[in-house]
């Protein structure tokens, strides 16, 4: 179909008009995210001045008013926003620094001329600065952010960071070394993220192990002993790609291999449980499935397959059998039959996480919290028990975050700010005798 000058003009017309909307979509966004920025900086500074006034110097329980006003705001944004503790942070870190100093950043956001990802790439370069040289950056930063996508920005930041560092790159890294940790995030379909935060040279030579034990698996050639045995009982050459194979070797050395000249690792496993509804269990070929999915502690929903066999076979976790409707535990494995009645297990069962709003940390990390403390009369009840983290604990406590125990394992949250939040335990669970 030829279409004919007009309607190639209007075409054009109109494409230039959609351009033009979305454009001016991202410089509200931009503008949007500068006026967040100084609400939270707003919120921060009036929760402050309340928590500040008539602090003493050391703060309860060792805080300092200061961090006492930080944690009570980053919950308080987290409960009202509905966002993770730490986003709620990492946004009131970004208000105060664009505040405090980066104000020709806050105006480049205010006027569209950056995008927030380009911000926040800046922020978290200007953050490791010395406050005397965070101008600097931020100017040459700037340039750089308004002429490039924010993949290309980040690198570019790195080099400018790099240039206008006064320290040493040798005195930067003795002191990141100090926050190496490893962490892990559930993903989709089973699967789950596990990323290590290491020196560099590390982080490279775990890769190229790992590349050179998958691809001598994919060719047949021999690898040292200690290289080949853990992974070669997946065998070779059987149609995984290089990145399977690396992976699989990564798990396999993890799990069973041990620790470099030691004889710590082998066979030291943590304790996880596998929620299980009775009917999983079964092999039901051709039947409907059970509309209970069951749970491996930590991570969600897995697949009923997966479930028979870690409750079977694998010695690390431990198999919580609940019924299919009703959830209430059945078992947690023959060679612990009394289980279900001890309120320690039943409690780490029925919360989950910790259950303060919107913290996902795992009930097996948590403490077990007396709502009512115990001096002031309160029972070592289930239902005057739940869990919290170690720093939700210190803020119950030390804060004027409040919490009561409503039925059913319901607990009923009020925030400095007057406003209440309600967090349900993750199972609902009978009541135990």
């Amino acid at each position: 179909m030829t279409m004919t000058v007009d309607e190639r003009n209007a075409s054009d017309s109109r494409l230039d008009a959609l351009l033009d909307e979305l454009i001016e979509l991202e410089v509200r966004e931009a503008r949007i995210a500068e006026r967040r920025a100084a609400l939270v900086a707003d919120v921060s500074a009036v929760i402050s001045h309340v928590e500040g006034a008539g602090a003493s110097s050391t703060g309860a329980a060792g805080w300092s008013p200061e961090v006492v006003a930080r944690r009570t705001t980053a919950a308080e944004l987290a409960a009202a926003l509905r966002v993770s503790e730490r986003t709620a942070t990492t946004l009131l870190e970004q208000a105060r620094t664009l505040r405090a100093d980066l104000p020709a950043t806050r105006q480049a956001l205010a006027d569209g001329r950056i995008t927030y990802r380009h911000a926040s790439i800046l922020i978290d370069q200007a953050w490791s600065l010395p406050a005397e040289v965070r101008a600097e950056f931020e100017a040459a930063a700037l340039t750089a952010a308004e002429s490039r996508t924010p993949e290309r920005f980040r690198q570019r930041a790195r080099v400018i960071r790099e240039r206008v560092h006064p320290d040493s790159i040798e005195m930067r890294r003795t002191a990141a070394v100090e926050s190496r940790h490893v962490a892990v995030e559930p993903a989709r379909d089973g699967m789950a993220w596990l990323t290590a935060y290491l020196p560099a040279e590390q982080a490279q030579s775990i890769y190229a192990r790992l590349t050179h034990i998958a691809r001598s698996l994919e060719t047949g050639e021999g690898l040292a002993a200690h290289d080949a045995e853990p992974a070669a009982s997946r065998g070779v050459s059987d149609g995984r790609t290089l990145a399977q194979r690396r992976a699989d070797a990564f798990a396999d050395l993890l799990i069973d291999g041990v620790v470099a000249e030691t004889a710590l690792g082998q066979g030291i496993r943590a304790q996880i449980l596998v929620t299980v509804p009775v009917l999983s269990l079964l092999d039901r070929s051709g039947s409907t499935p059970s509309d209970a999915p069951a749970e491996l502690e930590g991570y969600g929903p897995i697949d009923d397959e997966t479930a028979r066999r870690l409750a079977a076979h694998a010695p690390s976790f431990t198999r919580l059998l609940t019924h299919p409707e009703t959830g209430a535990v059945l078992s947690v494995g023959r060679d612990r039959y009394t289980v279900p009645a001890d309120l320690k297990l039943w409690l780490r069962v029925r919360d989950g996480t910790c259950r303060f709003p919107g913290c996902g940390r795992g009930a097996s990390t948590s403490d077990l919290d007396h709502t009512i403390d115990w001096q002031h009369g309160g029972r070592s009840d289930h239902d005057n028990l739940a869990h919290l983290c170690p720093a939700h604990h210190r803020l119950k406590h030390h804060t004027r975050w409040a919490v009561r125990h409503s039925s059913d394992g319901v607990l009923q949250w009020r925030a400095p700010s007057g406003r209440e939040y309600a967090t349900r335990p993750e199972r609902d669970l009978r009541v135990p005798a």
